[in-house]
Formats: C-alpha cells, sequence, structure tokens
C-alpha cells in the first residue's frame, strides 16, 4: 500500500521533531560514525493548553508575544484562565499573579526551571522580566507532571514557568546577534542587544541586556460624582537595566549543564492611589537583584535520571518618601534579602509505566532591614517530596507527598516555633476512547504557604504567633483535541471546574491600637475556567490562528459570621473575565488582534456601591513585517493599546493608561 503525500510529510515532520527535541543524543551518535549530521531546528506553533495533562496547563510562546503585541509580563499572564493579576498602573506599577484566588504568595514564578524567591513580601513581580528572550511562558495549575521538578513546585498551588530561548544556528553560523529598538507613548524607549555564540561543538554562549525609561507620566480622566476633569499621572517614571548570560554545555555522555548569572537594577516613582484630587506622590523606590544558577541533568539509562540544581540569589531595595508629615522631611528604608539554595531530583523507571521520583530541596534565607526593631531573621528550609507515576492503556496515575521542615531563627526577641508538615496530592488522567484525544482529569493537592517575613517581623504589625495559610485544591475537568478535522488544522478545548478551600488566612486585622496580622480568614473559591485554540487555513499561506479563556468564580469570605462582608465576594475578585486573540498570518505581513474583559469587583470586603470598581474591555492591535536579506532580516511592528481609550482601573484609584502605541524594529545578523 503506498502512503499520500500527507501521510509522507507528517512522517517526515515527526522525525525533524525527534531530532530537535534530542539534540544530545543526535551529538553522542554522531562523535561513534564517521559522519556528522548537523543539527536541525524546526519552529511551529505550539498549542495553548496540552489535553493529555492530568491538570490544567497553559502554553504562550513567544511567537505569540511578538504578534500579539503584548506590552509586558503581567499582560501576557492576563491572557491565561484562573490568573488573577493585580497592576498598580503604569510601566513601573507592581505587578503580582495568584492561580484562583489563592493568593500572590502560593504562586511560584519558574525561571529557567528554578524558582524564584522573596522572602520578605512572598510576591513576585513580574513586571521586572523581559519578554524580548521569552521562548515559552506556561501557566501549571496544581500539580505538575514533570517528576523531575524540585521539591519547591510541588509546594506551589501553581506554577508560572518562564523558558528564555537557548541559542540555535542556521546555515552552519557559529554565532547569531540581534539588535531591537522600541518606543512608544509616555517616553517609553527600550534597546535591547542579543549575542548566541558557538564555543565548540557541545557548549553554546547567549547573552542578553536590555535598558528600559518611560516618563509614565500619562493622561487620565477623574471622574468624582458629577464632576469628570482631566488629570495627569505624576511620579511614574521608571529607568532599569537587565541583563543576563547563560552557558549551555553537553557532555560527552549526553548529560547537559546550564549555567545563568542574572542582574536588574531599576529606579522608579512610585506613583500612588489618586484620592481626593490629590495626585501627588514622592515615593521612589531603587531595586537590585543578582542571581547566579545552575542546573544539570543526566539520564544514566532507561531507568535511571538525575537533576541538580544549585543557586545563590541577592536583593536589595531601598524606599524613600519625602513629605511634611516626616521630622527631617525624608524617610528612608533599606532591605536585604540573600537565599542559598540547593536542590536534587532521582527519577527510578522500575517497570514499563512505572516511575518513582524522590527530590530534596534545601535553602536558607537571610533578611536585614534598616527597620526599627528588626529581628535580623533567617530561615531554614526543607523539602522532601516522594513521587509516583503509573501508566496502563487509557489511564494515567500521579500521586506525591511533600514534607516540610521549617527552623526559624532571630538575633532579637523570640523566634516562632519551628514548622513541620505532610501534605498529599493525587491526580488522574483518563482517556475513554483511544481513537480520539479526549480526556477526563481530576486532581486533589493539598499546599500551605509559611508566612513571610513581614508578615511575622514588620514593624508594629508582625505577629511571630501567625500559623502557615492552608489551602486544599480541587479539580474535575475534560479536554478535547482533533488535528486535520473539518476546516481547521487544529481543534483544542478544556473545561475545568474547580473549588478552593483556605483556612487561616493571613490578612491585616485592626487592634485596639494598630492593625496587626493574624490568622483570620476562611475562603472558599469556586470556578470555571475554559480554553480555546484553532487554526484555519484561509487561502495558500494564509492562516488565522484563533484563543480564548473564560474565567466565572464565586470566591467567598466566610470568616466571621457576624461580619457584614460575611459570604460576600473577595476584594479584585470578578465573577466574570476572559479573552480573546486572534492572528492572520499571511506571506506579506501578520496582523494580531486581542481584547481582555473583566467585569466589575469591589475594592473592599463590602460589596457595596461605593466599593464597586467598573468592569472594563482592552482592545489592542498589531501590524508587523519582515523583510529578510542575503545576511540578515529586519522585522518591523507597530501596535496600539487601549484602541478604544478605555478608562479603567485594575487596583482602585491607580488608573491605567488609555489609547497608547509603539514602534519596534528587530535586526538578526
Amino acid at each position: 500500500m503506498f502512503m499520500s503525500r500527507r501521510t509522507w510529510a507528517r512522517l517526515c515532520c515527526a522525525g525533524l521533531f525527534g531530532i530537535t527535541a534530542y539534540p544530545s543524543v543526535a551529538q553522542v551518535a554522531a562523535e561513534d560514525t564517521v559522519h556528522r549530521i548537523d543539527e536541525v531546528t524546526v519552529t511551529a506553533r505550539r498549542l495553548t493548553n496540552k489535553v493529555s495533562s492530568a491538570i490544567p496547563v497553559q502554553v504562550m510562546t513567544g511567537q505569540d508575544i511578538s504578534q500579539l503585541g503584548i506590552q509586558n509580563m503581567a499582560d501576557a499572564v492576563r491572557r491565561f484562565a484562573g490568573a488573577n493579576v493585580r497592576d498598580y498602573g503604569g510601566i513601573g506599577g507592581l505587578k503580582t499573579v495568584s492561580v484562583r484566588n489563592m493568593g500572590a504568595a502560593h504562586t511560584a514564578v519558574s525561571y529557567d526551571g528554578v524558582t524564584v524567591s522573596n522572602c520578605q513580601a512572598g510576591q513576585i513581580d513580574i513586571g521586572r522580566f523581559s519578554l524580548d528572550n521569552v521562548s515559552m511562558l506556561s501557566l501549571s495549575i496544581g500539580q505538575g507532571e514533570d517528576l523531575l521538578q524540585t521539591a519547591r513546585h510541588y509546594a506551589s498551588a501553581g506554577v508560572l514557568s518562564i523558558e528564555t530561548e537557548k541559542p540555535h544556528f542556521d546555515d552552519g553560523r557559529s554565532s547569531a546577534f540581534r539588535v531591537r529598538m522600541r518606543g512608544g507613548s509616555f517616553g517609553y524607549v527600550t534597546p535591547s542587544v542579543r549575542w548566541w555564540q558557538q564555543l565548540g561543538r557541545r557548549t553554546r554562549l547567549s547573552v542578553d541586556g536590555t535598558f528600559m525609561r518611560a516618563d509614565g507620566n500619562y493622561p487620565f480622566t477623574l471622574v468624582n460624582g458629577k464632576y469628570v476633569t482631566r488629570e495627569k499621572r505624576n511620579n511614574s517614571a521608571i529607568h532599569s537595566w537587565q541583563g543576563e548570560a547563560n552557558v549551555y554545555h553537553t557532555f560527552a555522555d549526553g548529560s547537559e549543564l546550564d549555567a545563568k548569572g542574572y542582574y536588574y537594577y531599576s529606579e522608579r516613582g512610585l506613583p500612588g492611589a489618586v484620592t481626593l484630587y490629590n495626585p501627588i506622590s514622592n515615593e521612589k523606590l531603587w531595586d537590585k537583584n543578582g542571581f547566579a544558577q545552575a542546573r544539570y541533568k543526566k539520564d544514566f539509562d532507561e531507568r535511571w535520571s538525575l537533576q541538580a540544581q544549585a543557586k545563590y540569589n541577592y536583593g536589595w531595595n531601598r524606599l524613600e518618601d519625602r513629605g511634611k508629615q516626616y521630622e527631617t522631611g525624608v524617610t528612608r528604608t533599606t532591605h536585604r534579602q540573600d537565599e542559598y539554595y540547593l536542590s536534587a531530583t532521582a527519577l527510578y523507571r522500575p517497570l514499563e509505566g512505572l516511575s518513582f521520583s524522590l527530590a530534596q530541596d534545601g535553602f536558607v534565607n537571610k533578611l536585614e532591614s534598616t527597620l526599627a526593631d528588626c529581628p535580623f531573621p533567617v530561615r531554614y528550609t526543607s523539602l522532601s517530596a516522594l513521587n509516583g507515576r503509573y501508566r496502563q492503556g487509557a489511564l494515567t496515575l500521579n500521586a506525591s507527598l511533600l514534607y516540610t521542615y521549617v527552623g526559624e531563627h532571630v538575633k532579637v526577641g523570640d523566634a516562632p516555633d519551628n514548622f513541620s508538615r505532610l501534605a498529599p496530592s493525587a491526580s488522574l488522567s483518563w482517556q475513554p476512547c483511544p481513537q480520539e484525544q479526549f480526556f477526563v482529569r481530576l486532581l486533589y493537592k493539598s499546599t500551605f504557604r509559611m508566612p513571610t517575613f513581614n508578615d511575622l517581623y514588620y514593624y508594629r504589625m508582625g505577629n511571630r504567633s501567625l500559623r502557615p495559610e492552608k489551602a486544599n485544591e480541587y479539580n474535575l475537568g475534560v479536554a478535547w483535541s482533533r488535528s486535520s478535522w473539518l476546516c481547521f488544522d487544529y481543534f483544542s478545548v478544556t473545561l475545568d471546574g474547580y473549588f478552593n478551600d483556605v483556612t487561616d488566612k493571613i490578612v491585616a486585622f485592626p487592634t485596639t491600637y494598630a492593625w496587626r496580622m493574624a490568622n483570620f480568614g476562611t475562603v472558599h473559591a469556586s470556578g470555571i475556567d475554559a480554553t480555546l485554540a484553532t487554526a484555519t487555513p484561509l487561502g495558500r499561506k494564509v492562516k488565522l490562528v484563533l484563543s480564548g479563556g473564560y474565567t466565572w468564580q464565586k470566591a467567598i469570605d466566610l470568616s466571621d459570621p457576624e461580619a457584614k462582608n460575611y459570604r460576600e465576594q473577595l476584594p479584585y475578585t470578578p465573577v466574570h473575565s476572559g479573552n480573546v486573540s486572534a492572528i492572520l498570518e499571511t506571506p506579506w505581513f501578520h496582523v494580531g488582534y486581542s481584547l481582555v474583559g473583566v467585569s466589575e469587583r469591589y475594592c473592599l470586603a463590602q460589596n457595596i456601591p461605593e466599593n464597586r470598581i467598573d468592569g472594563y474591555l482592552e482592545h489592542a492591535a498589531t501590524l508587523s513585517r519582515s523583510f529578510p536579506f542575503k545576511h540578515c532580516k529586519l522585522s518591523l511592528q507597530v501596535e496600539m493599546i487601549n484602541l478604544t481609550d478605555e478608562q479603567y482601573d485594575i487596583i482602585k484609584y491607580y488608573p491605567m493608561p488609555g489609547r497608547s502605541w509603539r514602534l519596534g524594529g528587530t535586526l538578526e545578523f
């Protein structure tokens, strides 16, 4: 029987993807033969969700980010169903992410496989990560399926993974350069450079650098009752530097070593809240963050694999505020964090379809501060995760048990009690019909988060008797996909229902003389997440790519039956949120269009009209074209953000920018 042309094409593509997915194996085999086959790189669009996974996983590629004109990491994450992003406005405003109303401290941010940490505040400002060198952005909710992941990932309710682009070379070249320049509204200018270099047959080097500056003083409309005035944001200027260097080495035995050095510096104004016609703010923030990390991975044979990681992280910030309320007219506070981190994970496959892994993490966190009564805490943490997976036919079972031990030490005063806990997790994926890519998935996960150093020790507010905040996650979902179906190249849809139970929630609670952190919270969050992704050809070399996500969520406070906000929606939690993106790919140009919508929500615990924040719908459009030359490629792009010039807040009294534009050019050679 002869194969059709389409079948041959699919087989060839599958072979090329196999070569790309395992370059180290190809290189090792090449050494034992006379002829060496050059590495082949194939690029293709990745689906925005993984239907066979036992947990909800959503993916956005660097190609999607570029073609949709997404401005920063927070804008990208807002397009994931189930993600809650808090944005304090402007280019330099704080941007944090949480999963399904679990809180930002429950969500891990992974940068090239290693967790980013902030033991002081417990939440990561994702706005400081550049999108220029991101190859893939993914959000996993619940228990990740990678058995070689760190114990720290198992300890999180969700993981936002940022993967940077690794060097790859075309036409036998040994180096590649990229220069990019962007500019736009509000004094925004961002030049960036990238250098890739082949250092021998087994070693590659990449160096990236980005500078950003912006005035950030955008106009906005202030509505106060029947009075409407046109104002301008103040104290929003920012300039920042970000650079990193990576070395990727493949050993003769196929093992891999990745090493990264990273540094970030920023100086920015904090515009503050706009209340009672007072937009003035004199706060400034300086940030420094540097880390060095390494990751080693080796497959000993078909049964045994090992991954080891090490990292040192340094964080420093200084906050300055000026005003007549201070005796000297100015106040300054400086904080420094240090973290030392080691992790090792061993994977064993005793039988076909059966796998076990053991992950052990250990890290030390230190904090120094110029705040009064700083106890100079040191936290020692050990995480041990035992994990198992069984696959038989259409059924996949995953289970894990995480043991946590935390020891706290202080130089001044009494230290909190040591803490230890066992937390189980389990997930299931079932494919009822082998001929269909249709899966049913179940998830249960027990997780918790330790009180941050601010929760425990912050001046006058800290409480050293706090208990960890505990949570239970439940998920039931279905996922289905088809390739070459009807008029679509592919069609994929997922639907997940979830319920989260959070107890001992850490909140700021009023006492006789001041606010104080306390375990005074019980939250139930239920909801539905839905995603869709498809691509359809509209003609020869013309394709329309569509994706979207929708979330319905109800997160209620059950802390105190006598309180006025009992069973009311949590602050900043919309009932409805969603997004739609469309990319038109042609041989001449690419057009991207997206919209993000959020329903009304409330800024305080009581759901009364005075606390309501109106919903919004933000539109964005991009137009791009590439010009290939003999030895280089030039790409140009124009972007329009908030096309309808809608005035809205994500955080009340922190107005977001109206209509803005941006132009960009990229030269690769």
